[in-house]
């Protein structure tokens, strides 16, 4: 007996008189198969041998008269009584739903009738026949065979986002004096607009990109895009110190989706030739954004009051939500097929016509427990991703602690009132250097790929071998520099920037390339794990950065810093000698 005439005859009211001996026999392995040709037994059979290799038994398939039966004219043959165990299991295979059958009392021949004096009907036949696929490697649904114009197009479109995302963490440090005077605070108490909004940063991935894995990418940055910039309205319009610290959190954690999607999209729709390079536009969107913020933000409020940095990100917010809306197609592979199955049905009334992906069937503590729950536990499991992680974690709170620094230095120490932001283009100068230092090693990575045959993820830490030196030296040189300056004239710190923002980009690019193509298959979860540390460390240096540099001196506040990140360098080295020995071991990595 077939699987599918188990189930079928467990279904029926009293399976004991729905069929007699003669009808078995009728139905014997020599008639015509049913369905279309397919024979149902020789599957069953194949589900039974699955049964028998997962739960260890030994479990024959029924036969009427030493033949296998199966379905004519909608009756079923008998299952013997000692099969209802097995047919439980087979059920449970068979559907693919994740209910423990061993656990239901109600026995099936306790089905309700069809109603209208109708018999059961047949059992279907397999669901692999009705699955549907990419029609071959060149199939242009598949985002890889896109349009160069198109994936362009989309690219700009998600760099935008994670640049405006970026940008609003940033600009509201310029609000942190009239927020100061307005609402009789501390300046720490200010500054928590941007730790809040940072904070955000750490806490929605987490949510976002498993939730992009299960359906989809567009729906999560549509969703986020919109909730960004209404929240920024709430905060341009908000009438009490607590309200627009509320809405700051929100504001991060809601429009914090391309922080972890982004990165995932651009390994759906570019294979290795070019991930690398369009990473690098994806960096310096999240690391020019916090930077440019603040000179953007310096000019509005020597004109206006605070509350239009607000007003300004909010209209932007909404200028990328539409282009999101309106541009950004889905790039998920396995979401992707749902549409076209979808498509399929409505298109042929074939209901059957179906999707892998359709088959994953959570509830919200499943959703809790696999999904949402999966980064946090990859970051506490995964070697790599952890290390990894703290370094690029550090670096990216070094950033937002420069945000605090600079105004140290420049507006206090050198008394640029006006222009005390203009500095910060230095970072940018080397942050842009950088990048197209790293587009260059692109071409000697694919070399290494080719060579190889696969991917090298460990190779992609090569341009960070000297960025992990550059970076201190940026750090050292602009805090001892900046900390005289009744001597040394503002050109030099300022310089020092340039070094500072190569090595900036220079490990979070690499890092953060590394971790795609370690847990390629996982990059969002693994993006979301590194986005949540990260942003946890963006959210609290620049808390602490105004004591310890008015308490400790510019200068020995910068060499704290700079013997961690010091300390910090042998990170690189370790990986290019041990991360393909850690990788094989992983449960997560690719271990090519």
């Amino acid at each position: 007996m077939s699987v599918y005439e188990k189930q079928s005859s467990l279904a029926s009211p009293n399976p004991r008189s729905s069929s007699s001996p003669a009808s078995s026999r009728s139905a014997s392995a020599s008639d015509p198969a049913p369905f279309g040709g397919h024979s149902v037994g020789s599957q069953g059979e194949r589900n039974i041998s699955s049964v028998e290799k997962e739960n260890g038994e030994n479990v024959q398939p029924a036969t009427v008269n030493g033949s296998h039966s199966s379905f004519v004219s909608g009756q079923a043959s008998l299952a013997p009584e000692g099969d209802i165990e097995a047919t439980r299991k087979l059920s449970r295979i068979y559907t693919g739903t994740q209910q423990d059958l061993e656990k239901v009392t109600v026995d099936y021949t306790d089905c309700p009738a069809m109603g209208g004096g109708r018999p059961f009907p047949p059992a279907l036949p397999p669901k692999d026949i009705y699955e549907v696929t990419y029609d071959g490697p060149d199939d242009p649904l598949h985002p890889f065979n896109w349009s160069t114009k198109k994936k362009t197009w989309l690219s700009v479109w998600l760099c935008i986002d994670c640049f405006s995302i970026a940008m609003g963490s940033s600009i509201f440090s310029n609000a942190v004096e009239q927020i100061c005077e307005i609402y009789h605070v501390i300046p720490v108490v200010a500054i928590l607009g941007v730790a809040l909004y940072v904070l955000g940063f750490a806490a929605s991935p987490i949510i976002y990109a498993p939730l992009s894995e299960l359906y989809g990418r567009r729906g999560v940055l549509v969703i986020s895009s919109f909730g960004f910039a209404i929240f920024h309205f709430a905060v341009a319009t908000a009438k009490d110190l607590q309200t627009i610290m509320i809405c700051r959190f929100f504001a991060g954690f809601i429009g914090a989706a391309p922080l972890a999607v982004v990165p995932a999209a651009f390994s759906d729709i570019f294979d290795t030739t070019y991930r690398g390079k369009v990473i690098a536009l994806f960096a310096l969107g999240v690391f020019v954004g916090p930077i440019l913020g603040p000179v953007m933000g310096s000019y509005i409020v020597q004109h206006t009051t605070w509350r239009w940095l607000e007003y300004v990100t909010a209209c932007f917010a909404s200028f990328v939500f539409v282009g999101v809306f309106l541009w950004f197609d889905e790039t998920h592979h396995a979401t992707i097929l749902v549409t076209k199955a979808s498509e399929l049905r409505k298109k042929s009334g074939n209901w059957g016509i179906r999707a892998a992906h359709e088959d994953i069937e959570l509830s919200i503590s499943e959703i809790a427990e696999k999904t949402i729950t999966r980064p946090i536990y990859m970051l506490l499991v995964e070697p790599i991703l952890f290390f990894i992680t703290l370094y690029n974690s550090f670096v990216y709170g070094i950033l937002y602690l420069m945000l605090e620094a600079y105004p140290i230095v420049f507006v206090e120490g050198y008394g640029l009132k006006k222009n005390g932001e203009l500095p910060y283009i230095s970072i940018i100068v080397g942050m842009f250097i950088c990048g197209a230092y790293i587009w260059f090693c692109e071409n000697a990575y694919l070399r290494r790929v080719k060579e190889h045959g696969g991917l090298v993820p460990e190779a992609r830490l090569y341009p960070m071998v000297g960025s992990a030196f550059i970076f201190p030296i940026g750090i050292l040189w602009f805090c001892w520099t900046g900390n005289y300056h009744n001597k040394i004239h503002w050109a030099c710190p300022t310089i020092a920037g340039g070094f500072t923002g190569f090595g900036l980009i220079g490990i979070f690019l690499p890092c953060l390339n590394y971790i795609i193509e370690s847990y390629l298959m996982l990059a969002a979860s693994a993006v979301a794990a590194n986005t949540f540390m990260r942003s946890a460390f963006g959210a609290c240096f620049p808390l602490f950065a105004g004591y310890m540099f008015h308490n400790m001196g510019t200068n020995w506040a910068g060499l704290l810093i700079g013997l961690f990140a010091v300390a910090l360098i042998p990170f690189p080295f370790l990986f290019l000698k041990y991360g393909k020995r850690i990788r094989v071991k992983s449960k997560y990595a690719y271990s090519g």
